[in-house]
């Protein structure tokens, strides 16, 4: 788990490894993840130019937890961008490891929506 200032480049491959470094990945048949940028436009339409991003670090680490812990999960991991952020920066990469599709996908969507709901904290400025 990584909260970083940025804005950053979030180095995919690098994560990615993390992820594969875990001492149980040989019980993984596969690895998803997520990765988040600012878009131009925000759900209503609006034109998005910038947004500030905040990540709370202890909720962040309970949905890890919760979310290795799920059926056959081997590794979970999350980097997020806080600070000002412009259209195209990176924001967050959020990834799992696990035995099969159907767990792997679960994992991942129950831990994205917690961390939507309840980790970062995100203000869009409009044009």
């Amino acid at each position: 788990m990584k909260i970083v200032k940025g804005p950053v480049k979030l180095d995919i491959n690098a994560f990615r490894q993390g992820l594969k470094a875990s001492a149980r990945i040989q019980d993984a048949g596969m690895i998803l993840i997520h990765y988040g940028f600012v878009r131009s436009n925000d759900l209503a339409g609006n034109r998005v130019v910038k947004i500030d991003v905040r990540a709370d670090a202890e909720k962040l680490a309970a949905i890890l937890h919760k979310t290795a812990a799920m059926n056959g999960i081997v590794a979970v991991d999350a980097w997020i961008v806080e600070g000002t952020l412009e259209v195209g920066d990176d924001i967050m990469l959020l990834g799992v490891a696990g035995d099969t599709r159907g767990n792997v996908i679960a994992a991942l969507s129950s831990a994205l929506d917690a961390v939507k709901a309840g980790v970062t904290d995100k203000y869009q400025h409009l044009a």
